[in-house]
């Protein structure tokens, strides 16, 4: 019996507060001085995700989903929500500041550029390559989307995600020193990390919803 995940395109319907969960599971720490505290963080995200923004993989079987790659591209990010959003559920006093730190966060595409959003995998599913098995999802994608490279940031307290990027061919460009969101966000630098889509379409155009196996 195959135990491998399934591969998939876009957030499953019904998946939003499972895929919010794990988002907020991996990158809370750096999510939670604009969208927390927790509950109202991950409520925030299941309201406004994108669903063609990710790769997802699935329990075997079609079950839940075990891991997620976001991504930005033509304007939109796995997470959406706009000021409005974020004025209308915290209010005008706590918003205002809330949207002063999303701004920190935020990751313009350049020409031809696909921007990771950050894989997130649930627990107990790690070591079993679902992480590596997004990123390769993530390079067709952008290769379906006529992109030249890959740009992710990596916090320097997660060496963990670093060492995988470079497993899958990224690699660092620059490192920006962030002592000031240190205690905001418990990081103190960010690294920018590219790769090259190799030129092939990666199976399928961008609108297809596909399931692979791993």
């Amino acid at each position: 019996m195959d135990t491998a995940p399934a591969i998939r395109r876009g957030v499953p319907s019904g998946a939003e507060e499972r895929v919010a969960s794990l988002y907020w599971e991996a990158f809370g720490r750096k999510l939670g001085a604009a969208l927390g505290p927790a509950e109202q963080g991950r409520a925030f995200i299941a309201r406004h995700l994108h669903h063609d923004r990710a790769a997802v993989a699935l329990a075997p079987g079609g079950g839940h989903v075990v891991g997620v790659a976001g991504y930005r591209l033509g304007g939109r990010g796995l997470v959406g929500g706009g000021v409005g959003d974020v004025l209308s559920r915290y209010g005008l006093v706590r918003g205002l500041p809330r949207l002063a730190v999303l701004a920190l966060l935020e990751r313009t595409p350049e020409a031809g550029e696909l921007v990771m959003d950050g894989i997130a995998v649930d627990p107990a599913h790690r070591g079993a390559g679902i992480g590596g098995t997004l990123l390769t999802e993530i390079t067709a994608i952008a290769a379906a989307h006529g992109c030249s490279r890959i740009r992710l940031d990596v916090i320097d307290v997660n060496p963990r995600a670093r060492a995988l990027y470079e497993r899958h061919g990224f690699a660092a460009v620059r490192t920006e020193r962030t002592p000031y969101l240190r205690d905001l966000m418990g990081f103190g630098a960010v690294t920018t990390m590219h790769r090259a889509v190799p030129d092939h379409p990666g199976g399928g155009s961008p609108g297809d919803t596909l399931e692979r196996q791993r």
